[in-house]
């Protein structure tokens, strides 16, 4: 089976209790067809008291098995607790987007969609030195401004 297909027979299901085990979301889900594997993340912390992090991802044998147990299960509730189940999302990079640990700047998507060329700096009109001659201090040259108000000729 290819990510692609493993991903789109695979749900997510969040809001869920402490008490709520792999045995107990199999259960829950097995009306909806044959289950593949069940991943209850844990903490990151190992000292963590919580047995996992209030969401899972049942995987099924068949696409259409999942978006069964999404229509049926979405907002149902589960050990007293109302859960959402969606379809899962594939898993961001560590090194990309939000949340990553490398600087927006430095990702290279980043640089690929906002570097600017030696062309387009020429086409503006502004070469490396013209860029540098641009004052700092946004209120620089306006030293004869500072009185208010009209004036008198």
């Amino acid at each position: 089976m290819t990510d692609a297909s493993r991903l789109k027979a695979t749900v997510y299901v969040a809001g869920l209790d402490n008490a709520v085990n792999d045995k107990l979301l199999a259960d829950a889900f097995l009306p909806f067809g044959e289950i593949v594997d069940i991943t209850l993340p844990k903490p990151e912390l190992p000292s963590a008291k919580e047995p996992h992090r209030g969401f899972g991802y049942v995987e099924f044998e068949a696409p259409g098995d999942a978006k069964e147990a999404i229509d049926n299960m979405d907002q149902s509730e589960l050990f007293g607790r109302v859960i959402k189940v969606a379809q899962a999302r594939p898993q961001k990079d560590a090194h990309e987007g939000l949340g990553s640990k490398t600087a927006v700047w430095e990702q290279e998507g980043y640089l690929a969609k906002h570097a600017v060329s030696e062309e387009d700096r020429i086409a503006t009109g502004r070469r490396g030195q013209e860029l540098e001659d641009i004052p700092e201090d946004p209120v620089q040259g306006l030293e004869g401004l500072d009185v208010a108000g009209p004036q008198s000729a």
